[in-house]
């Protein structure tokens, strides 16, 4: 059994085609511009969150978090299997950190293998190799978080080092998997100059290059959900990222030679 809180429906930013992207919860990271803050517990949970009608408000609890199966699971994906097949999508694993539940995980990745459906996995990296090697055979793309090179500042916005996750990219590369390295672009974090020239020179030293680079600008649609679930926002007061705001850094990534898109 898994624990998941989200399936969703007809998802376009999380590889190719139209998705079905599966939430697990469990998460060893602590970002903080995270945008799913209910997935970093691995268990269900319950939370107080505050309703109003008109004048009058009152809390209410809420449950975040399910079990299932991997054949439950597999029946809502089978619903979706005519829109995967026709635009060239598939079921993306997303979280928290799905690697988190790597067991159900596995199983179910095999088992959409089995039905003949593209599989993606959304992964931070930081993950024993292992369980990452393990994960890579019935996955046909991981979509890789590459965030801050800077160590310090990746375990002061993090909560963890990032050593461990560039080991693991380089080893997926080196095994000839298919990538796509996503970069939050974060005012105040990663959107700095040093922190992109460090990305760019740290890609573009590998020995196999990712097919993909996704440059992901920060948006504050999640501030409601650090509201709901009374969680401590960081990036309370940060507006929005044009994305246009990108462009001179896309051009930079193409012109040494990566397939660039801003967003997912």
């Amino acid at each position: 059994m898994g624990i998941i809180f989200d399936i969703k429906r007809f998802a376009v930013h999380d590889g190719p085609g139209i998705r079905t992207t599966v939430f697990l919860k469990g998460c060893p990271l602590v970002c903080a511009w995270c945008h799913n803050p209910e997935s970093r517990s691995g268990e269900i949970s319950t939370v107080r969150k505050t309703v109003c009608v008109g004048d009058r408000c009152f809390l209410e609890k809420e449950i975040v978090g399910r079990e299932i199966s991997v054949s439950e699971l597999m029946t809502e994906l089978e619903k979706e299997r005519i829109f995967m097949e026709e635009s060239g999508g598939g079921v993306t694993f997303s979280g928290g950190e799905p690697t988190f539940q790597h067991k159900f995980l596995n199983e179910a990745l095999k088992a959409c293998k089995q039905a003949g459906m593209h599989t993606a996995v959304d992964t931070s990296g930081y993950v024993r190799w292992e369980i990452l090697e393990e994960i890579s055979k019935s996955t046909d793309l991981f979509l890789f978080d590459l965030k801050i090179m800077d160590e310090e500042l990746h375990r002061q916005y993090t909560g963890v080092p990032n050593k461990l996750i560039h080991e693991n990219l380089i080893k997926l590369l080196d095994m000839g998997k298919t990538v796509y390295v996503r970069m939050p672009m974060v005012q105040d974090a990663s959107f700095s100059e040093t922190n992109i020239q460090q990305s760019l020179d740290f890609l573009s030293g590998l020995s196999r290059k990712p097919e993909l680079i996704n440059l992901l600008p920060f948006h504050n649609t999640a501030s409601h959900k650090y509201e709901r679930f009374e969680m401590e926002n960081a990036f309370s007061d940060m507006k929005s990222m044009d994305k246009k705001e990108l462009e001179g850094i896309k051009k930079q990534f193409e012109n040494a030679g990566f397939q660039v898109k801003i967003g997912g």
